[in-house]
């Protein structure tokens, strides 16, 4: 089956948090993709921030290296990367110091009219410090979209809290919450698997299917991420995201359009038919663990340099979807590192 590319109109992409983990790793070279696919027109313009001083060519050269590191051979076009490249500038930036947003209102004015994205590749608790800088030189009131990721506050309390500041300077439709596991080729494959096939959708219920598996199996340990992840966990950097929407991909009833409101709503559905783990049935269902030491690696205590941590690795539950189709169904849950 080919491939149809649709080319988006020319903008301004600014990612905070240019120079960490997420970035170099996901956010870059799937950039790189679509610029080789020309979707990316060559006016456009990415922008890197973060607090490293690093000048342009030397931010290049990292992104080069990385894009090196994860992108395949066969996708790798030594021409298409330096022109790519080209559109790549890069910026100090302390997101409290007010004259950094100085700066980049300057930088950004003379392209008024571009469509402009800001990614915010940062920990979540600077998301409204950034959505208030935007908001202090008016980088948010022409239709900017504002783009966060994962882990969106840390329980429902935090969460609605987060959801009120980035409220204050961005309007709902110019906020996406995002989750880079849908941009997986398997996970968009699971909408066709499902609802083109007339083979299994009628098959797609209690009276056919005994249990669901859903499995995230890391064979990496924390490696440079441990500051994030001694304080996230396997409960809340996979589970509550990349689990539960693949949860809800598999559960969901057909949306009555393949558009983003009809199919978050269906996806609602099945996050209110969610049987909640309490009491006896959270200590029955779920189980935690953590991956020690071994001859040939670090234990994660070791690795994040926390002997006193217990901060889990792994994470297995069993939940049940109290609705029409799914209704005896076991789903087992299960993600952790060093597997």
């Amino acid at each position: 089956m080919s491939k149809t590319i649709i080319p988006v109109k020319v903008f301004d992409m600014v990612v905070f948090g240019a120079h960490g983990d997420l970035a170099m790793r996901k956010l870059f070279p799937a950039l790189y993709r679509r610029y080789a696919d020309n979707q990316i027109p060559k006016e456009s313009r990415i922008i890197g921030l973060s607090l490293t001083n690093l000048s342009s060519d030397e931010f290049r050269k990292k992104v080069f290296q990385t894009l090196k590191k994860h992108i395949s051979e066969e996708d790798f076009n030594i021409d298409k990367i330096d022109s790519f490249l080209s559109q790549i500038q890069y910026h100090s930036n302390d997101v409290n110091d007010p004259d950094s947003w100085e700066h980049l209102q300057r930088l950004l004015a003379d392209e008024n009219e571009r469509i402009r994205v800001y990614y915010l590749s940062v920990a979540p608790s600077l998301f409204s410090t950034i959505a208030e800088g935007l908001a202090s030189v008016d980088l948010n009131s022409n239709g900017e979209r504002l783009v966060v990721e994962k882990p969106f506050g840390h329980d429902k309390e935090s969460a609605e809290e987060l959801n009120n500041k980035l409220g204050r300077y961005f309007p709902e439709r110019c906020i996406y919450r995002i989750d880079h596991y849908l941009g997986k080729e398997t996970v968009q494959n699971l909408m066709a698997f499902r609802f083109a096939n007339a083979l299994f959708e009628p098959q797609w219920n209690t009276h056919a299917i005994d249990h669901v598996q859903i499995t995230v199996s890391e064979t990496l340990g924390v490696g440079t991420r441990s500051e994030y992840y001694d304080s996230t966990g396997a409960m809340r950097d996979m589970v509550q995201n990349h689990l539960i929407q693949l949860l809800c991909l598999i559960a969901m009833e057909p949306p009555y359009a393949f558009e983003a409101d009809a199919l978050r709503d269906e996806k609602i559905k099945v996050l209110k038919s969610l049987r909640p783990l309490k009491n006896h049935d959270a200590l029955q269902n779920t189980r935690r663990g953590q991956y020690l030491y071994s001859p040939s690696a670090l234990g994660y205590k070791e690795e994040v340099g926390n002997l006193n941590s217990k901060c889990e690795t792994y994470v297995a539950l069993k939940v049940e979807i109290d609705n029409w189709r799914w209704s005896g169904v076991p789903f087992f849950l299960r993600t952790g590192k060093r597997l």
